[in-house]
């Protein structure tokens, strides 16, 4: 995530691990999750739930970012509460079953590789992996999956899907440039890897960052299965994700699990705000 839009991402990386921390909307969202998990209500569900995260142990990611021993520690108390994962793309297909969890990373640290990977092996889990193409290209001075790293990560049995090609908030691009940051994606993914996407997560995510035209755009580009990063506010037309935080504590997650932040969205970057 990031609060300076008109930054490379170089430049992104180099101020969002000690600046999101230190600001005002960081300490909103650690009291909103655990606010909630102590205060909020139950959200019934019928289907399954598909968890959104994105790199481990790599702070420039800022809140975004999750521990390794926290990660496995939230999927132990999956387990152990008696959840089964499952491929997402299962769950954006059938819905599956309200015990049914899957695991999706957005942006493609590099972390996915170092370390979710291992953990999720030792779990037998499947996972997905929404990559930026210019990022997996530029490298972000080992920050990011290498067109190798992406390889193997799909050998190792993850699906891969397509975040864009420079993480832009579609809601500040025309259709043009929305078809154009999708389609150049797809292409370079395809040449480096020989992987052709089919599935899209929306950059960051949130309702307002999803306007008609850019659902259009990727429509028509073939892709009919658009992650989004939350739940009931989610763009129409999306597969619900639940975002998971560098806050979320065993409490926090366990709240998670019962549907306390479905209704919620992310509030962090208020010069985002809708």
């Amino acid at each position: 995530m990031d609060i300076r839009f008109g930054l490379g991402i170089r430049e992104r990386l180099a101020t969002v691990g000690e600046g999101v921390k230190n600001t005002v909307g960081a300490a909103r969202l650690y009291v909103d999750r655990h606010a909630l998990a102590r205060f909020g209500r139950d959200s019934g569900r019928s289907e399954g739930r598909i968890l959104c995260y994105h790199s481990l142990d790599q702070p420039r990611w800022g809140v975004n970012d999750v521990s390794q021993v926290r990660f496995r520690q939230q999927i132990e108390l999956a387990l152990e509460a008696g959840y089964r994962f499952v491929p997402a793309s299962e769950l954006a297909r059938t819905g599956g079953g309200p015990r049914d969890l899957s695991i999706t990373f957005d942006d493609g640290p590099r972390s996915v590789l170092s370390a979710a990977a291992p953990i999720l092996g030792s779990y037998d889990i499947p996972f997905s992996v929404f990559v930026v193409s210019r990022w997996s290209e530029e490298g972000l001075g080992g920050n990011a999956l290498s067109w190798s790293d992406v390889s193997r990560v799909a050998e190792l049995g993850a699906e891969i899907g397509n975040h864009s090609a420079t993480h832009p908030d579609f809601s500040r691009v025309t259709k043009d440039q929305a078809l154009q940051e999708i389609r150049d994606a797809e292409e370079l993914i395809e040449k480096r890897t020989g992987i052709r996407t089919t599935t899209f997560a929306i950059p960051w995510g949130q309702s307002g960052n999803w306007p008609a035209h850019a659902d259009e755009a990727a429509r028509e580009l073939g892709y009919d299965v658009l992650y989004a990063q939350a739940e009931q506010t989610r763009a129409p037309r999306t597969v619900a994700r639940t975002f998971v935080t560098k806050f979320d504590s065993p409490r926090v997650f366990d709240a998670l699990l019962r549907g306390r932040y479905d209704r919620w969205e992310e509030w962090i970057w208020p010069a985002r705000k809708r």
